[in-house]
């Protein structure tokens, strides 16, 4: 029997063709839809991943700036990149603008600790335009804590201090203690700000309306929400060029500047540009005996931003370690915002503009290192916080970001030996080959920078105190 040609068609689990080799038109259309089934899956799936973000807990990006990893990733991914713009530029041969650097300087190094910590600029540096930086902050920390944290930022560059103080940090001693820092304004947290702050703009306007009415954590983001937007008044009082909002467990790390300065980080932002995000590392314990996260941690876990994104997405799981997200609290990093008519905040770590959109671009190198749950009392304080009960839905009306959940009920519910093996098991990277191995995919990084920086801060500071009790 000759053998006939013809391109075979698919009915049930068999070939089949018409008399005339060709496909039978019924058995085409069976054809294209199966052509179809993969495209089909395909547009479902980007439905329900278009659909997970969770209605009633976190509004959108667009109306708080506090956004989910995935929506991270598509916003950092679109986001012109500083230091590969200002590559651009330079390979164009422009000369005279503001992308060009001046020629290389020696490393100013904080000087004179012992009145105040600032930079011994060169001549060459001095002469040029200094950018007036300003950090915010909500902070219940204790005022030494303050006045290192403080101290560091001083030495790359910040000017001013905008405290709104409130707990320890709000007690007469500790505003005393504040207020004798130069350039510090402190704001305390009592009923006259509290009556300044009941006439804002913002219980009016959308973007801050899903936190309100609500307990623990969404009262902390309504509070420094409020408070930013009175930093912003202050910045524009002081002729502020810049205002980052920066909690007490967070140093701006800005690496890619020759000095190790901020300054220089915002300097070659072009004046175009309105804002730039620092994304975030977060700082992760070796040993389950850290005290002073500062001096005692020096492993970060980098952002999505700042790596390769196959070790990132291939590295996944191991980094979650069990726990809900790669990162354990906030993952869409802080922005600097150049201070201008219209600014207001868009959550606790972004900014936004009430006249226009502002143009956006975020920092290939310098972040934001935040230093979270590194001690065991960092957890254990978890522990019948803000009144909430130790429930599963009192945790999800109280907290925001899912391991912080995790972490009020594993502390309110588990006893001090129980907790610790929690905390061993979810947050302490001991074992040196698996860290070793991160370092080298490049997900992980060591930062000694901000160490060598707080222990020259911190004895310098004890070395002031010891000279005023002679």
């Amino acid at each position: 029997m000759a053998r006939t040609t013809g391109v075979p068609v698919i009915v049930g689990n068999s070939y089949s063709k018409s008399q005339n080799g060709t496909i039978s038109s019924k058995n085409m259309a069976l054809v294209k839809f199966i052509i179809l089934i993969p495209l089909l899956l395909a547009l479902f799936a980007l439905i329900l991943h278009m659909s997970e973000r969770s209605s009633d807990s976190v509004p959108f990006l667009a109306e708080t700036g506090l956004i989910n990893e995935k929506d991270f990733m598509r916003e950092v991914d679109g986001i012109p990149k500083l230091e590969a713009m200002l590559t651009k530029k330079k390979s164009l041969g422009r000369k005279g603008d503001a992308f060009e650097r001046s020629s290389k300087r020696q490393r100013p190094m904080p000087v004179s600790f012992e009145n105040n910590i600032h930079l011994n600029l060169d001549p060459t540096e001095g002469e040029r335009k200094k950018l007036k930086i300003a950090f915010m902050v909500t902070t219940s920390e204790h005022p030494d804590q303050i006045i290192l944290w403080m101290g560091y930022h001083r030495a790359i560059g910040v000017s001013l201090f905008y405290i709104f103080a409130e707990g320890v940090a709000g007690l007469p001693e500790s505003i005393e203690q504040l207020s004798k820092e130069p350039g510090v304004k402190v704001i305390p947290r009592d009923e006259e700000l509290t009556q300044k702050q009941s006439t804002s703009r913002a219980w009016n306007e959308t973007w801050l309306a899903g936190f309100f009415n609500k307990p623990c954590n969404h009262e902390l983001f309504v509070k420094q929400s409020l408070n930013m937007e009175m930093g912003i008044q202050f910045a524009k009082e002081d002729s502020v060029d810049w205002v980052l909002h920066i909690d007490t467990d967070e140093l701006i790390y800005p690496s890619g500047s020759e000095s190790y300065s901020l300054i220089e980080v915002l300097q070659e932002v072009p004046d175009s540009v309105d804002l730039l995000i620092f994304p975030n590392y977060e700082s992760l314990a070796e040993h389950e005996h850290v005290e002073d996260p500062f001096l005692e941690v020096t492993l970060f876990k980098k952002s999505y931003a700042h790596v390769n994104q196959k070790e990132y997405f291939s590295n996944y799981g191991v980094i979650a370690r069990g726990n809900p997200n790669y990162f354990t609290t906030y993952g869409n990093g802080k922005s600097a915002a150049r201070v201008k008519e219209g600014l207001r905040p868009n959550g606790a770590h972004r900014w936004h503009n009430y006249l226009s959109v502002p143009k956006e671009w975020s920092s290939e190198q310098a972040a934001v290192l935040h230093y979270t749950y590194n001690k065991f009392s960092d957890l254990k304080s978890r522990r019948d916080r803000c009144d909430c009960a130790p429930t599963k839905q009192d945790a999800e009306k109280c907290f925001i970001l899912d391991f912080d959940r995790i972490a009020f009920l594993e502390a309110s519910l588990k006893d001090d030996d129980e907790l610790m093996d929690f905390f061993k098991e979810r947050l302490v990277w001991n074992e040196k080959d698996v860290v070793l191995d991160l370092i080298h995919k490049g997900v992980f990084g060591r930062m000694y920078e901000p160490q060598l920086l707080i222990r020259g801060v911190k004895q310098a500071l004890a070395k002031k105190k010891n000279t005023v009790n002679e």
